[in-house]
């Protein structure tokens, strides 16, 4: 790594821009073109995986409609009283005679017959009884013999869903057994008899899984039952059962339906999962997608091999360029030369109009700015000087007037005027906190101190009384707000709510935490306002109507709102409700700071 940056450095200026400027132009193709093909593949990804799960949707859709089918021939069969009294009476050896046979067989097994004709979703529904004395009748009863050449029954499992058997209940000669069906096998059981028969309402694979026959290249279905068998339609891909086990491995457990982009062996897929709990097995589809893929990867390589070829032309312009703009290069340099120096005064001449006579112009205009911020730096500092000069002077005259009302306070307790010595004290307090000079906050506690001198001296105006009411815990007390932020809030309830209405009242502040904020409520029961008032206030302090700053405003609620919103930021402020005749109350809040 040393040797190369030795090499670097021992290179020709014209030759390390041209090497620099190809470098970064390299790096955002590579990134450019990573991104640009990724997203491409995602965006084809994205999009087969939403047609994989509408698709999934629809069969889904249709897989329920079904089953609702199923399940209402089921229990329409069940709740057939005729039928099962038929199969009690038979169970029990009491078999029908030939007129109640006939009379049965007309009414109760032609209207089930009816029934299965006019749905265009069932196959067939039979029931089989195992009583020796019952006689048969197509296409609905039968006996338990012909139940036994089914594939399912041989498997002494009665109950449930079957999947995928062909109907061997008569030979070939009769029935077409290349079809599959599937159907849901119920025992007909009723209290005192026992199991009378057996139901079988059955249905063909393609109408419950049309997904399963489809003709789509690329694109195959199979249905997974909840004993871990695997249905598939005519064709059964290679490699499909492999696929379907990896799937499976992958969403174990998932109850929910997903379409995911997997890769198996060097096949590129999305494959669509979708439960079926009515039937107690997963459907999955399975589109392969490695052409599409592929041929984003193709064109990738094709822009790799343009990008490439467009570079090396680049460099070439480079090179020759950076070589023409370095004749003024040195001209600049040696100017920057002379301003290391000090003289601060040079001005580059000949700025041409290409980028280093642009760097040269930009050059003169920094050094025109730097002069001109040191002269504003020089003046900003004297202004600093004057500032805390005159605040020195407000100091001292502030003493003054604290002595003088001092004095003033003595020669009144002398004369025991403790009304006038208190009203003093009060005064000496408000001004010593108005004019005291600092730049940072206060805390609420010395804010509610001002605000207590300032009712005394107001009540001494009026013949009624307004009375101070303080609920603030110690931590609110502790915080910090900028000066003078709470006692114009106090002045306008008192000029605006109190005064007109000449009577003892009070102002009630109260303190709280809320989501890690502060929360001063000043509330008077005053006049109150009406509606069109509160909104006209809160337009004054939004600052979207101009504010007269009348008798009573103080520094005014639009500026104590800009001063808590530039201390603390936008998200604090000042909220005001009111109700006329009531009150108004006026919230701040502030943030929480940890003491």
């Amino acid at each position: 790594m040393r040797e190369w940056k030795d090499r670097f450095r021992g290179l020709k200026l014209n030759i390390k821009f041209t090497v620099i400027i190809a470098v970064f132009v390299l790096i955002p193709i590579i990134g450019l073109s990573a991104w640009l093909f990724h997203t491409m593949e995602q965006n084809v990804i994205n999009e087969k995986k939403n047609a994989m799960l509408y698709k999934l949707g629809k069969s889904y859709d249709q897989i329920l409609k079904n089953v609702d089918s199923i399940n209402m021939s089921t229990q329409f069969f069940l709740s057939d009283q005729a039928l099962t009294d038929y199969l009690v009476q038979n169970g029990k050896g009491h078999p029908y005679d030939a007129e109640d046979l006939i009379e049965f067989y007309g009414n109760d097994i032609a209207s089930l017959e009816r029934m299965v004709n006019n749905n265009p979703y069932l196959y067939q529904i039979r029931v089989y009884s195992d009583s020796s004395t019952i006689q048969e009748m197509m296409p609905v009863l039968y006996r338990t013999e012909r139940m036994e050449k089914l594939s399912w029954a041989r498997d002494g499992e009665l109950s449930g869903w079957k999947f995928n058997y062909t109907d061997t209940v008569f030979s070939s000669l009769m029935t077409n057994q290349s079809k599959k069906i599937m159907s849901l096998v119920t025992p007909m059981d009723v209290y005192g008899a026992g199991t009378i028969g057996i139901l079988e309402v059955a249905m063909q694979m393609d109408t419950m899984f049309p997904v399963l026959y489809e003709e789509l290249p690329k694109e195959w279905s199979c249905f997974v039952d909840g004993n871990g068998n695997y249905y598939y339609g005519d064709r059964v891909p290679q490699g499909a059962e492999n696929i379907v086990s990896q799937i499976l491995q992958d969403k174990a457990e998932s109850e929910a339906q997903q379409a995911f982009y997997t890769r198996i062996g060097r096949e590129r897929l999305i494959a669509g999962y979708q439960p079926v709990k009515e039937l107690g097995g997963i459907l999955l589809s399975v589109q392969d997608i490695g052409s599409d893929v592929g041929s984003i990867y193709d064109q990738r390589n094709c822009f790799i091999v343009v990008a490439l070829i467009v570079l090396v032309a680049l460099v070439i312009v480079i090179n020759a360029t950076v070589k023409g703009l370095l004749k003024q290069f040195y001209s600049i340099l040696r100017c920057i030369r002379e301003i290391q120096k000090g003289d601060l005064g040079i001005v580059i001449d000949n700025c041409g109009t290409d980028e280093m006579g642009e760097l040269g112009s930009q050059i003169n205009k920094m050094m025109t700015r730097i002069r001109q911020l040191m002269e504003d730096n020089l003046k900003h500092e004297r202004l600093v000087k004057n500032t805390e000069i005159r605040a020195l002077q407000n100091q001292i005259n502030a003493h003054f007037i604290y002595n003088v009302l001092e004095s003033v306070k003595m020669m009144a307790e002398v004369d025991e005027e403790y009304a006038i010595s208190d009203a003093i004290t009060s005064l000496g307090k408000l001004l010593r906190y108005s004019m005291k000079w600092t730049s940072g906050n206060v805390t609420v506690a010395e804010e509610l101190d001002y605000i207590k001198n300032y009712l005394n001296l107001i009540n001494l105006r009026f013949d009624y009384e307004i009375y101070l009411s303080l609920n603030i815990p110690e931590v609110v007390l502790r915080q910090e707000i900028p000066k003078m932020s709470l006692q114009p809030i106090v002045e306008n309830a008192i000029y605006h709510g109190i005064e007109q209405m000449a009577e003892d009242t009070n102002i009630y502040i109260k303190g709280s935490v809320s989501d890690g904020d502060c929360i001063i409520e000043i509330t008077d029961a005053g006049k109150g306002m009406s509606k069109e008032e509160v909104d006209a206030l809160h337009k004054k302090i939004a600052g979207e109507i101009e504010t007269s700053g009348g008798s009573g405003n103080g520094i005014g609620l639009k500026n104590v709102q800009d001063r808590i919103r530039m201390c603390f930021g936008e998200k604090y402020g000042m909220e005001i409700s009111s109700r006329l005749g009531c009150y108004t109350k006026i919230m701040l809040r502030i943030p929480m700071e940890k003491m």
